[in-house]
């Protein structure tokens, strides 16, 4: 019998699996689907030195914030990092290297090397500094940029539900980089905020089916910040 995908916590999910120096891919945008539990695992876990591929890096006490705070990012490959200070301090300071990457192309460089695509051509950066160094070339008139590809050694991604085997559903826009970090990564975990039997989706309602994913935890409250409350005023108030 196979071994069950189902952890009993985000730590237990991560042991044997991070270490120092690896390539991480952690989906969410802004604060939105980010896999809370497993990022604070990860910083409690006290592996240095990470690559993060992320859209984004959080804010400065929530998110892979927590883990700029412990100087365990040592490279960041993101195309927002705009809520996040102590990411400017430490880029400004030298003490952490950035690889900043258009949004779609950093989502097609996830989407593609999980597909076993090494690069593709775009005409996105084409005549900016993120085409400096990088190979081009012209299709029918127009100039393109060649893009490697992105995998990572593991993946941490947040999804709303997975049954046993690891097919997932995602709430809506929380979907967002999920996905495409799940295919990228050589080892992906999900945190879900509930767990099924397996036979219980309908196959059509599958997001992402369970060849993607090895290890499930759940977190069945999590907290959801927001990045930014906005209020309106109420009239006549």
């Amino acid at each position: 019998m196979s071994q069950s995908k189902v952890y009993d916590s985000a730590e237990a999910a991560l042991k044997g699996i991070v270490s120092d120096g690896q390539t991480l891919a952690i989906g969410g945008f802004g604060l939105c689907g980010i896999p809370e539990a497993l990022i604070e695992a990860l910083r409690d876990s006290g592996v240095k030195d990470l690559t993060c591929i992320s859209n984004n890096a959080g804010v400065d006490d929530f998110g892979l914030g927590l883990l700029l705070q412990t100087r365990q990012i040592k490279k960041m490959i993101s195309s927002y990092v705009g809520e996040n200070k102590e990411f400017e301090r430490q880029y400004l300071a030298g003490e952490l290297d950035v690889e900043l990457t258009p949004q779609g192309t950093l989502a097609e460089k996830l989407r593609s090397g999980g597909a076993g695509i090494p690069a593709f051509y775009t005409a996105t950066g084409v005549g900016t500094l993120v085409a400096e160094g990088k190979e081009t070339r012209d299709f029918d008139g127009r100039t393109y940029v060649l893009e490697h590809s992105l995998r990572a050694d593991v993946a941490l991604i947040k999804a709303q539900k997975a049954d046993k085997a690891g097919n997932l559903i995602f709430n809506k826009t929380a979907r967002n980089f999920n996905p495409d970090c799940a295919m990228a990564g050589k080892i992906t975990i999900v945190e879900v905020e509930e767990i099924v039997e397996t036979g219980t989706f309908d196959p059509d309602e599958i997001h992402l089916p369970g060849i993607f994913v090895q290890r499930i935890i759940l977190n069945s409250n999590p907290e959801k910040r927001i990045e930014k409350t906005t209020t309106k005023a109420v009239e006549g108030a």
